[in-house]
This record gives structure tokens, C-alpha cells and sequence, in this order.
């Protein structure tokens, strides 16, 4: 399936994908593996990293950004994205016991960010059509009306991105194989 999903780049991409892959570049500093795949669709890439930089902006903390993403990418079994966001979890200073009790699907030690796991999981495992009772759970931890619809967000921008690694069998990057992740880690 990979030869259907070739890995571009500046030079091999649909010419509406370069200057996407350009800014991708200049932001990570490298052309991550997923990015040089979703190139293949233009729209996708366009997509994927506008939706990114909205979800940078929501009222979340990065540390709280990345235990959304990793909470979804777990769900989901990406292995590519739980790769990649422990990197960047590390880089936001989200504490090594928290990423690791993501990447296990345990609970987190930190009664705030565990809400936010649990009802991003329950998002996620009910495919939006969460009980009220957990909208309740999650605001009687802090969190407000518009961080919920904000979880949402992040799940759809993850959700782009695990589809598609799942698909095109993206291989995780040099930089994140030391926290390589695979979903037969994850509690089937």
C-alpha cells in the first residue's frame, strides 16, 4: 500500500502541496513523514496543518493540547502519532509519568488532566455522542463549555492524521523513534 503513497517532497509533490510542505519544513524543521504523505492530497495537507495551528490557538495549555492528541492517536491506534506526539508532549513539559500513563491508556496522576483524558477518550470511543454525564464530569474538573467543543477540534484534526497514517502506512520519523509506540501496546 505504501508504493500507492509515495513520500514527497518540494521537488515530487502536487505543486498545490509545496508550499504547504515548505511551511511544514520551516515549522518542524524537518519534513515529518506524514506531511510528505498527505502531500499526495493537497487539500488534506492544506487541511491537516490549518487545523493544527487552530488547535494551537484553542484555550488549552500544550501540555493539555498533546494529552488530547495522545488520547486520541491511543484510541485510534496510530502508532506513527503516539511516536511523534511523545516527542512533542516531551517538548512541552509534560511530566514523563503522564506521557508514559497516556501511551498506556492508564490514568493520569494529575486529577485535572485526567478528566481531560477521560472525556477526550469518550469523545472519541462514542464518536461524539458522549452521555451528559460525562460533559458534566469533564466541566466539574475546570473545564468550560468551549474547551468541550474544543476537544473536538483536536479529536478532528488527530483524526485526519491517524486515518491517514493508517491508510498510507506512514513510518515514524528518525528524530521519535526513541518513543515509538506500537497499538499492539495499547489494551485491545
Amino acid at each position: 500500500m505504501q508504493s500507492r503513497f509515495p513520500y514527497h517532497d518540494t521537488t515530487s509533490a502536487p505543486q498545490d502541496a509545496v508550499p504547504a510542505l515548505t511551511d511544514a519544513e520551516r515549522q518542524f524543521g524537518m519534513l515529518p513523514n506524514l506531511m510528505r504523505k498527505m502531500a499526495s492530497a493537497p487539500a488534506l495537507l492544506k487541511g491537516y496543518l490549518a487545523q493544527g495551528e487552530l488547535f494551537e490557538q484553542t484555550s488549552f495549555s500544550p501540555a493539555e493540547q498533546q494529552v488530547v492528541l495522545l488520547s486520541v492517536s491511543r484510541e485510534n491506534r496510530c502508532d506513527y502519532c503516539m511516536g511523534a506526539h511523545s516527542v512533542l508532549a516531551d517538548m512541552a513539559d509534560v511530566p514523563k509519568q503522564v506521557t508514559d500513563a497516556l501511551r498506556a491508556g492508564q490514568p493520569l496522576p494529575d486529577p485535572r488532566l485526567e478528566a481531560l483524558r477521560r472525556f477526550t477518550t469518550a469523545v472519541v470511543e462514542a464518536r461524539g455522542w458522549v452521555d451528559e454525564a460525562e460533559v458534566a464530569a469533564f466541566q466539574e474538573a475546570g473545564y468550560d463549555a468551549q474547551q468541550v467543543l474544543e476537544v473536538v477540534l483536536g479529536v478532528g484534526m488527530k483524526t485526519l492524521s491517524n486515518y491517514t497514517n493508517h491508510i498510507a502506512g506512514t513510518e515514524l520519523d528518525a528524530p521519535f523513534q526513541h518513543r515509538a509506540w506500537q497499538a499492539s501496546d495499547a489494551d485491545q
